[in-house]
């Protein structure tokens, strides 16, 4: 098995996150991502990733 393929396994999805959101904006949202051919977890997840990766700090 691949080195790359290795390093997702241990990046299982195992949590959620439930958010509350307007439902005109979140079926906006989801007709969009439709639209680019993208999931809107996966936009969801991307965010995340860039946030944290902009705000890491060092301990």
């Amino acid at each position: 098995m691949s080195e790359a393929k290795k390093t997702r396994k241990k990046k299982k999805k195992d949590s959620q996150l439930v958010i509350r959101i307007n439902s005109e904006e979140r079926d906006h949202f989801v007709s969009l991502c439709d639209e680019l051919d993208t999931s809107a977890a996966r936009e969801i997840r991307r965010f995340i990733k860039g946030f944290l990766a902009s705000n890491k700090t060092t301990d």
